[in-house]
């Protein structure tokens, strides 16, 4: 009886750990990779959308345009527009929905999260790209 218990819990965890989806590495993102360097001042009264936290704008730049949102005081999150479920197409841009902490694509209907880009539902499976941000505390340097 131990035996067949044994070995029954030895092919379920086998099966779990098969099922797991391989890591996805960065370079393996399908959004293609463009060159970002710009520099932005969050105190200017024209980006008073993001002087405070949860706050966002759009931006030209990138493939598609970026999505500038202020995570905290002291973080921002600078986001590809550009879907990763339909990368080529220049139709498929990201929006900030109503709640103002999700992303939509406006084709696929995919959602990501706008902290951090993940996945919230499909049909994409890949996160939007996120380019680099450094602020202190006057400047905000967006690049990848």
């Amino acid at each position: 009886m131990k035996k067949l218990f044994s070995f029954v819990v030895l092919f379920l965890l086998l099966f779990v750990f098969s099922c797991k989806k391989k890591a996805r590495s960065v370079s393996e993102n399908p959004v293609p990779s463009v060159p970002v360097d710009m520099t932005i001042y969050p105190n200017d009264p024209f980006y008073s959308k993001i002087q405070s936290i949860g706050g966002w704008v759009y931006k030209d730049g990138g493939l598609n345009g970026i999505i500038i949102y202020r995570k905290t005081e002291q973080e921002f999150v600078a986001i590809e527009r550009s879907s990763s479920q339909l990368p080529s197409n220049p139709k498929a841009r990201v929006y900030v929905m109503s709640d103002n902490f999700s992303l939509i694509d406006s084709v696929s209907g995919s959602r990501w999260r706008i902290f951090d880009g993940t996945v919230t539902k499909g049909p994409a499976e890949w996160p939007l790209r996120l380019y680099g941000t450094n602020f202190d505390n006057n400047v905000l340097i967006i690049r990848n």
